[in-house]
């Protein structure tokens, strides 16, 4: 234990904080904010890389101004979600699970089932379990669309190619 007599003295010994460091943080107005739609083809790309570039993308985290909880990203059109690949077993042993509300509801279909019924929804759920679970990522996931196919109805966004890497 330490005599008060130090801890006294230690204590008074503090330096003021210089002016220049009080530095306010930045933070970006809306109007600031230069927001473009995104098209990234994944037809031949794997599921899980072209989910999370489009996360990213989503969340604004290519941009110098990011801020976690603003939404700062681009609109993202994903074409030719039905064929994007996994890899391994996962078509035949990746279960998405659901459930209807009622006592032993509980559903479950396996990824090549759901591609055959609805293929985009794969890289919807994909997508959205990358985002933010809270009104914030309720709110990026709005400026999101998947189409199973090449075409896609955003042309007016005039959307600028974006490719994945592998």
């Amino acid at each position: 234990m330490r005599p008060v007599a130090f801890v006294r003295a230690y204590s008074q010994v503090r330096k003021p904080v210089p002016e220049e460091r009080n530095v306010k943080t930045y933070v970006p107005r809306e109007g600031e904010l230069k927001r473009k739609w995104h098209v990234i083809d994944a037809e031949g790309k794997a599921l899980g890389r072209v989910a999370a570039t489009a996360a990213s993308l989503l969340r604004g985290k290519h941009k110098p101004q990011y801020t976690p909880y603003l939404d700062c990203g681009d609109g993202v059109i994903i074409i030719n979600a039905a064929k994007a690949r996994v890899t391994g077993r996962k078509a035949e042993q990746k279960t998405y699970y659901h459930h209807s509300g009622y006592p032993g509801g509980l559903r479950e279909i396996t990824y090549q089932d759901l591609i055959k019924k609805h293929p985009e929804r794969a890289m919807e759920l994909a997508v959205k379990g990358m985002l933010p679970h809270n009104r914030l990522g309720r709110h990026l996931y709005r400026h999101f669309r998947v189409y199973a196919g090449a075409d896609h109805r955003q042309e007016a966004q005039n959307p600028q190619p974006y490719t994945v890497t592998r």
